[in-house]
């Protein structure tokens, strides 16, 4: 038998308040998700401008970076898996609604372990991406060094 960290909600809000920081700097009107290890929601915040398909979008974003354990922008990346000649080409119609191929969810990993996911969404690529790290970052600042927490915008775990 093994322990496993769990995501909690406290920690949750620590990642949207930075992402909600880090998306107000890069003048972006962003919605943020949070979600456990099984992809269901912790937190959801939608900033005010932000569009309304967001919440959909980073809930998705979310659920396939925890599930799938890696950046969704990877997804669909020049030889990346979901591209025509990927093995998992297609995958996102498999799951309708709730796998996302494009850029904005970034999967939790603490300890070597992924936790979680966060999903971005109502930017840039870039601006979506900037603040997944930002949200990350602040995570591995809230555990303190007692965890290592990988922040880098490119995860495959």
């Amino acid at each position: 038998m093994r322990s496993v960290l769990r995501l909690e909600l406290e920690e949750a809000k620590v990642m949207v308040e930075a992402a909600k920081r880090a998306s107000r700097e890069a003048g972006a009107f962003e919605t943020i998700c949070v979600v456990d290890d099984g992809g269901y929601v912790i937190a959801l915040e939608r900033m005010d401008g932000a569009r309304r398909t967001g919440p959909e979008l980073a809930i998705a974003k979310a659920f396939t970076a925890s599930s799938h354990k890696r950046s969704t922008h990877l997804f669909n990346e020049p030889g990346g898996p979901a591209t025509p000649t990927g093995e998992a080409f297609g995958i996102h119609a498999m799951f309708p609604g709730k796998f996302a191929i494009f850029v904005g969810g970034f999967p939790i990993v603490v300890n070597g372990e992924v936790i979680g996911g966060i999903g971005v969404s109502g930017g840039s690529g870039e601006q979506d991406k900037a603040v997944g790290v930002a949200a990350l970052r602040a995570l591995q600042e809230y555990l303190g060094d007692g965890y290592e927490v990988l922040v880098k915008a490119d995860i495959k775990k």
